[in-house]
């Protein structure tokens, strides 16, 4: 089993301290949040994130999901994990405070 990752700042991470799950900040907009394979992790810094700093790196269990989880291809023909809902604090096993990426 592999875990799949999300990236957000720390400030938006931290208004869902006390919740039981978490949103990104385009779940509304766009239906789904955004997540990255390990592998997939450094060009989507290099692509979203240049020069940012307080990120963190969300370390996701997909068997503890309980929103819908697929893998779509994206615009660059790559597959990336969609998670379809909110993700419950339990399937969230690791953050990973990042270093600012250039």
């Amino acid at each position: 089993m592999d875990f799949i990752y999300h990236i957000t700042k720390s400030k938006w991470w931290n208004k869902f301290s006390l919740a039981d799950d978490y949103e990104s900040e385009t779940l509304n907009e766009e239906g789904f949040i955004h997540c990255s394979t390990r592998a997939q992790i450094s060009s989507v810094l290099e692509r979203y994130y240049a020069n940012q700093k307080g990120l963190v790196l969300l370390h996701i269990n997909p068997m503890l999901l309980q929103a819908e989880l697929k893998y779509e291809v994206a615009t660059n023909g790559r597959s990336f994990p969609h998670v379809y809902g909110k993700i419950n604090r339990a399937a969230v096993v690791k953050v990973e405070k990042m270093a600012s990426h250039s």
